[in-house]
């Protein structure tokens, strides 16, 4: 069961990344309009993998549905007073 969850932790981390990489390269040539060489793609690639790995630890760690409930739970009941 663990090697399940350390795969899809991996897979989600790799999608991450590539998503990181592609719309920080993207935000780089729009705001600054350098152009993009593989030192630009290396500094990018060092920003997006943290930025990926604590996105995956916190969405691994919480339970979005639940908390949710409780914050409309919370907002139903106010509402009612």
């Amino acid at each position: 069961m663990k090697l399940r969850r350390l795969e899809v932790f991996l897979e989600f981390l790799v999608f991450g990344v590539v998503v990181g990489v592609i719309e920080d390269a993207i935000a780089v040539k729009l705001v600054t309009g350098e152009p993009i060489t593989l030192r630009v793609l290396g500094v990018i690639l060092l920003v997006a993998i943290p930025f990926a790995f604590l996105g995956e630890i916190v969405v691994d760690k919480i339970n979005f549905i639940k908390l949710l409930e409780k914050i409309f739970k919370k907002e139903e009941a106010s509402e009612r007073v």
